[in-house]
């Protein structure tokens, strides 16, 4: 029996759901469809992402190559490509790990319904998060909207199954011998999608997420602490891999629970954090383009185009905000912490709507990730599930001062601001620094602005 295992964000060889199935039942191709409908959405031809995604293929391409294989690469609409590719193979089963997001599970029942048509087995299965919506549920069997009883629950569930953490073979044995002229190690594909290669600080694929997590290992009794200053090294710095699948979520609940720590233990609730957006998302698609509690919808934000652009280049005169800013434009990555200061910043400092900050990071960042970058900026702005509150405001300068007290962060990546000493570079005098800008607004001033803003929804009572 000839099977098809479709990879999307799941770029790696082992540990993976849909692939041991597929070689577990016959013979099996592999294929990767660059999407054009969303290569087409992206602005930048030199998006390290795409880098990234290459390099990660090559790796498994290697790997495949040994044993006879090639991986098809395919660009276009999966929607036509996967059906008609079945039919060329002649398969009887394609096999996929499903995707959360709107947009893919669209695709995911179109493609399904043509296979359908043409009498070919469609399955999908669980591999990206470790809990899906339906097996993490209330004492009622409604969904939880709030973090800590959903981790609760998580953690409840998991230790009455036992504490199994499934592991998922893949004898590459089975893969169909293939001779590729448009191999992913010899053909331009850049050419061919009309991009251009961009390497990143990550280099892309499953050896190096491996390794990162083996490095990182010693350093999690500390990440609880560590994990919140941005000029230490006191993350894994894996949320790359782990959005492009290089590493299966299954990997890194073996190494949180492998340990004792609370720091362990923190890292473990970060990883049911991913679950939880994940399940949020699958279950309440509007937050794509409104908010989840949809009140604050109401609001109208006044922040200018001149202060979105300001926060954008990283020149808004708050050095903390620019530091982040700079070094994600260059980077294309950005320490969680950051990410909460710059969010808080834009949408209740400057009083930008929260949308045109979560479009900006889908834009840059390496480990975008739709249900996590949404759920960050609904948090930051309140306007998600179990939000913070609309009264608390992010103040740039003791964020500053307290994560990055002797200003590491900030000489590095502002560099007008490098000689200023530990107490003066979070707020810099102008006569200190003359080629840095002076703040774009106050702080203060729009705080109280940001309060009268967010009382149309507490007046409403929410």
């Amino acid at each position: 029996m000839k099977n098809l295992c479709w990879l999307r964000r799941d770029l790696r060889i082992h540990d993976h759901a849909a692939l041991s199935k597929a070689l577990s039942d016959g013979e099996t191709y592999i294929v990767f469809v660059f999407d054009s409908l969303i290569l087409g959405k992206l602005k930048n031809k030199e998006d390290k992402r795409l880098t990234f995604i290459i390099d990660s293929l090559k790796e498994i391409e290697t790997q495949v190559q040994k044993k006879g294989s090639s991986i098809l690469i395919r660009y276009g609409d999966p929607v036509e490509i996967i059906p008609t590719l079945a039919k060329e193979l002649e398969v009887k089963n394609i096999f996929c790990n499903r995707d959360y997001e709107p947009y893919a599970k669209e695709r995911d029942i179109k493609v399904g319904k043509k296979l359908t048509s043409l009498g070919i087995h469609f399955e999908q299965f669980k591999d990206s998060v470790f809990f899906e919506k339906h097996e993490v549920l209330t004492n009622q069997g409604g969904i939880y909207k709030v973090f800590t009883p959903y981790k609760n629950k998580w953690l409840e569930t998991f230790e009455n199954s036992g504490k199994i953490i499934p592991e998922f073979q893949c004898p590459l044995k089975n893969l169909a011998p293939i001779s590729n002229n448009k191999n992913i190690l010899h053909f331009d594909w850049y050419k061919e999608l009309g991009f251009k290669e961009s390497p990143s600080l990550l280099p892309g694929g499953t050896k190096a997420a491996l390794k990162r997590i083996k490095d990182f290992s010693p350093k999690m009794s500390e990440y609880g602490e560590e994990r919140n200053y941005p000029a230490k090294d006191g993350t894994s710095n894996l949320s790359t891999y782990i959005r492009h699948g290089n590493i299966s979520v299954r990997d890194l609940i073996r190494e949180g629970f492998a340990q004792k720590s609370d720091g362990a233990k923190t890292w473990v609730s970060e990883i049911i954090w991913r679950d939880f957006y994940q399940m949020i998302l699958d279950t309440f698609p509007h937050i794509v383009k409104e908010s989840f509690k949809r009140d604050y919808d109401q609001i109208k934000f006044p922040g200018t185009e001149a202060d979105f652009k300001a926060w954008c280049s990283g020149h808004t005169g708050f050095p903390i905000v620019d530091a982040a800013m700079r070094c994600l434009n260059e980077t294309g990555m950005m320490h969680n912490r950051l990410r909460m200061v710059v969010a808080s910043f834009l949408c209740k400092t400057l009083l930008v709507d929260w949308r045109k900050g979560e479009a900006y990071f889908a834009e840059k960042l390496l480990d975008f990730d739709l249900a996590a970058n949404n759920g960050g900026w609904q948090w930051s702005s309140s306007s998600g599930c179990d939000a913070q509150p609309y009264f608390r405001i992010f103040n740039p300068y003791s964020q500053s001062e307290k994560f990055d007290s002797k200003g590491e962060f900030i000489r590095h990546w502002v560099p007008e601001l490098a000689h200023l000493n530990a107490r003066d570079i979070h707020q810099p005098d102008p006569l200190l620094a003359p080629d840095y800008p002076r703040p774009i607004v106050s702080y203060e001033l729009n705080r109280k602005r940001c309060l009268d803003l967010y009382s149309v929804v507490k007046a409403s009572g929410k």
